[in-house]
């Protein structure tokens, strides 16, 4: 017996602390960039690194699947980010870029727990439809 898609049961939970980490995401990259630790005084460029993540918002709050699986992706170049600066950075830039790699990989760690149930009944149901 399979589970169809519209069955799976997502947790509403990780759906909340994906979208709660996002936006902690944007506004830590917006603020960081901006007036905390800027990497040139009046160099505000970098800042717009907040906006891909700003774009997957919307589709992040209404629990867009396909939203959830593009940007857990992209939240990897934050990441990596965060690991790299927070390894060559001193003082507040470093523990900026930490606080930016958590974010990332709490946003990451949520998405794909809230994807999973429903990735899993469609592979269930393209299985039942072979047979």
């Amino acid at each position: 017996m399979t589970t169809p898609i519209s069955t799976a049961r997502p947790n509403g939970a990780l759906a909340s602390g994906a979208l709660a980490s996002l936006v902690a995401l944007v506004v830590l990259a917006l603020v960081w960039e901006l007036w905390l630790a800027p990497l040139r005084p009046g160099a505000w460029a970098l800042a717009l690194k907040a906006l891909p993540l700003a774009c997957a918002l919307p589709g992040v709050a209404r629990k867009n699947l396909y939203t959830l699986q593009w940007a857990s992706m992209l939240v990897l170049l934050y990441f990596a980010e965060g690991i790299v600066r927070g390894m060559t950075d001193a003082r507040l830039p470093a523990s900026l870029a930490w606080l930016e790699a958590a974010l990332a990989l709490a946003f990451f760690v949520c998405a794909l727990a809230y994807v999973a149930p429903f990735k899993r009944a469609a592979r269930l149901n393209a299985r039942a439809e072979k047979i």
